[in-house]
């Protein structure tokens, strides 16, 4: 039985590659522990770059055959995408070696230091990625443990998602699609907002009120967002942007010039190169955090002013023949509408092009997909879509992106249906202005960085 982070030295990963299972593995490499893992995408004789920068780090890496797992392997971690039927999940029972979730062993790990779990529907990468750069400038030596990339850890040759440091705080993204967000006993909770993503209004309440139970410290909210601001504990911990919420911390004098923005925390300046209000209100969350643990405002806006951002998080290519180039992970309502609308400051045109991800969350999410896109979308914007992607497994394969096209169609939005997202580039090129921006949407699909890689190389 494993209750510690003490309990073991030897540990596994299966499905090491995935986002959330390679920060952890990397976080434990970090601390002194022997790490190995396997991957479905790991195959003889092909480059895998997350293979190579995980074996730079000490960690080795195997086919997911059972080579891996052995008598002295002590722990053995799976995701919820992991089933019990996966051969290597067989040979660790056979060997009689401890499964556990990761969940599981990321609440162990918040469970030794001094945590802050960041939770919410939308914006938790990048307000964890923020609050981590704040505590690192002020020279609190804090630890990471993310969903994504941050693109100055990316810089030195690593994932991004984690590191290991020396000092007493740890900065965890807390997911609440799988209900893990129950696991963890964190020092500080900070939540961001709850809008509708995986799971119905009432069932996410509850997951974010046990969240806000579980807390042992302070519990910080969003006084902005309504459902968030019913969690609150005390308002003059919280944040927002109504200067009229009595939230203890308050952001206003929004302005985005192209790239960048600017606003005032509590009369402060800050200035990042971001878009969009909802990157206001990251900075705005990590702030308020970062300020009751001791770090003066003026330093957080120093710290946020060299913040580099999010891998694929609204991250710029760049310009070509008047077109920007964004990719965005966004893939719910929320996040694409807030997402197109960050592009608007940016230039008068914006054709947004959006992959959904799984057929049951498109199904779940239709009506919310084509009310907020249509709600954000200017006359002289576009929403293009190619269909849905299909990660495997079981599913009942009876909506499809066109589905939403014709809705917005029928609400009179420019939208279309790119059926090969292979040919969206052609398709679409005739629609470009000497002064617009196409904004690349979608997330799961491992080969949507290469496919943006791929739009810029021929825009």
């Amino acid at each position: 039985m494993i209750n510690s982070i003490t309990d073991f030295k030897n540990v596994f990963f299966i499905g090491i590659a995935g986002t959330g299972m390679s920060a952890i593995a990397q976080y434990l490499a970090g601390a002194g522990y022997n790490v190995s893992g396997s991957d479905r995408y790991f195959q003889p004789g092909e480059k895998n770059d997350t293979k190579e920068k995980l074996e730079a780090e000490g960690i080795r890496c195997f086919l997911q055959d059972g080579s891996g797992i052995t008598e002295a392997t002590e722990l053995v971690v799976v995701s919820t995408a992991i089933e019990d039927t996966v051969l290597e999940v067989q040979k660790a029972k056979q060997l009689n070696i401890p499964i556990i979730k990761r969940s599981a062993l990321l609440a162990l790990i918040a469970k030794s230091k001094k945590t802050i779990a960041v939770g919410g529907t939308s914006g938790k990468s990048t307000t964890t990625g923020m609050l981590f750069q704040i505590l690192e400038y002020a020279g609190l030596q804090p630890s990471i443990i993310s969903g994504a990339g941050l693109v100055h850890i990316i810089k030195e040759g690593k994932i991004g998602n984690a590191k290991k440091d020396d000092g007493d705080w740890l900065v965890i993204e807390a997911d609440e699609s799988d209900g893990s967000i129950i696991a963890y006993e964190p020092e500080i909770g900070l939540l961001l907002n709850i809008d509708k993503d995986h799971k119905e209004i009432d069932e996410l309440m509850k997951v974010f009120e046990v969240f806000r139970n579980n807390t042992e410290g302070l519990f910080i909210v969003n006084q902005s967002h309504g459902l968030a601001k019913r969690l609150s504990k005390d308002s003059k911990h919280d944040f927002s942007i109504d200067e009229n919420s009595g939230a203890g911390f308050i952001a206003k004098n929004f302005k985005q010039e192209g790239l960048r923005i600017s606003f005032t925390i509590n009369d402060v300046p800050f200035s990042l190169n971001q878009v969009g209000k909802h990157s206001m209100e990251n900075a705005l969350a990590a702030t308020t955090v970062a300020n009751q643990i001791g770090v003066d405002l003026s330093v957080c806006a120093a710290a946020l002013h060299q913040y580099e951002g999010i891998y694929r998080r609204h991250q710029v290519f760049g310009n070509k023949h008047g077109v920007w180039l964004i990719d965005d992970y966004a893939h719910n309502p929320a996040k694409c509408a807030a997402s197109i609308q960050a592009c608007q400051y940016i230039a008068p045109k914006v054709i947004a092009w959006f992959q959904p991800h799984g057929y049951a969350p498109t199904r779940f999410l239709h009506k919310d997909f084509v009310e907020e896109i249509a709600t954000v979308l200017r006359p002289a914007d576009e929403i293009w879509m190619s269909e849905i992607f299909y990660a495997g497994g079981t599913a009942t394969k009876d909506i499809s992106a066109r589905d939403l096209i014709n809705d917005l169609k029928s609400m009179n939005k420019a939208a279309f249906f790119a059926d090969n997202r292979n040919t969206f580039l052609e398709e679409v090129r005739s629609h470009f202005t000497d002064d617009c921006v196409l904004l690349l949407m979608g997330a799961r699909d491992p080969s949507l960085e290469q496919f943006a890689k791929k739009v810029w190389a021929e825009l």
